[in-house]
């Protein structure tokens, strides 16, 4: 089994944990992280663009000239799309982007991201990350202690609302229950900063 040394906030070892290398040292699936993104980031997206067609452009109810005899092209409005002020002719209007991926495929991605990170050295475990008050500067004292690259992940156990206010005016930090990871943060991330509970909240759902 691979095996992490884990932190204390001040950046001290404090002891090792044993990973589980079913999902911490897995062979990364490129592919299953791909579509995970792709689906992560089509999901993100509003769907609300919308362009006017002929119909619901103002104006243009009058015929612009008589059908014939003028020997001009034959028009039937002035909000037809090849004129000035015209309607948008097969423009986009408002749709849902989402779709769903296979449960195995997602769990697969997850896998694959984790143990990236563990085979890149870009995982951190700290063995508790608590603050007695909502502090900016006590979180940049532990990332720096633990030499955190600019954008980090922080994944803890359970939600803490007090370490997320204290980091969300952060740069590039991202906090995250344990059960609200995506493989795209993962993957965003240079440096994964988990607590020890929540190692241990993966393992019991991923092994």
């Amino acid at each position: 089994m691979p095996t992490i040394d884990v932190f204390n906030m001040t950046g001290e070892k404090v002891s090792e944990l044993e990973l589980n290398e079913s999902i911490f040292a897995v062979e990364p699936n490129m592919s299953a992280m791909h579509i995970a993104v792709v689906n992560y980031l089509a999901n993100q997206r509003q769907g609300t663009q919308s362009t006017l067609t002929r119909s619901e452009v103002s104006g243009g109810g009058k015929k612009p000239w008589r059908q014939k005899g003028t020997g001009r092209a034959r028009q039937g409005s002035t909000r037809s799309p090849q004129w000035y002020h015209g309607g948008i002719a097969l423009g986009p209007k408002p749709r849902s982007y989402r779709f769903t991926i296979n449960k195995k495929v997602k769990k697969l991605a997850i896998k694959s991201a984790l143990s990236a990170k563990v085979a890149d050295s870009e995982m951190i475990v700290l063995d508790e990350l608590k603050l007695d008050a909502i502090k900016t500067k006590e979180i940049v004292k532990v990332l720096a202690a633990v030499n955190a690259a600019r954008k980090t992940l922080i994944v803890l156990p359970e939600k803490d609302d007090v370490v997320y206010r204290s980091a969300r005016n952060i740069a590039g930090v991202k906090v995250s229950p344990v059960n609200a990871i995506c493989v795209y943060d993962i993957l965003n991330a240079d440096t994964l900063l988990i607590a020890k509970g929540a190692v241990s909240k993966i393992e019991e759902v991923y092994a």
